[in-house]
Order: C-alpha cells, then sequence, then structure tokens
C-alpha cells in the first residue's frame, strides 16, 4: 500500500480579507453602537437630551468607526 503525499506545498497560501486589528475595530464599534442604544433606553422623559441627541450621536460615531475598521488595509509581512 503506497502512502500518499498529503502535503500541498505548492498551493497558494490564502490570508484573510481582514487582519486582527479590523476585527477588533470591529468589536470596539459594536460595543459603541450597542452603548448608544442602551443610552436610548429608560423610564426619563422621551424629549430628554441623553435620548434625542447624545444616543443618536453615539450610535452615528459607532457606525463610523465600524466603517473605518472596514476601510482599513492591515499591513502584511
Amino acid at each position: 500500500m503506497a502512502q500518499k503525499n498529503i502535503e500541498n506545498s505548492d498551493k497558494p497560501h490564502e490570508d484573510f480579507v481582514f487582519g486582527k486589528v479590523n476585527y477588533r475595530y470591529m468589536l470596539i464599534s459594536i460595543a459603541i453602537v450597542v452603548l448608544g442604544f442602551i443610552l436610548m433606553i429608560g423610564e426619563t422623559d422621551i424629549y430628554d437630551f441623553r435620548k434625542t441627541v447624545l444616543a443618536p450621536m453615539v450610535v452615528l460615531a459607532g457606525f463610523a468607526f465600524g466603517f473605518f475598521a472596514i476601510l482599513k488595509k492591515h499591513r502584511t509581512n
């Protein structure tokens, strides 16, 4: 019985689309968006500054940071 060589050295190495830093930035952006939605909840007045101005700005900042995380190119060594 002949053994087949399992090693594929001629196959090119496939890299991920995003680097480790990009995934960390994406997790941070998700956390910022969640924080913005947490700021929107509560039993206080519906027209409170926190709910109408601060929370939407935090959510938009989280989406902008996520956009940055997607577009940032990772360094290849």
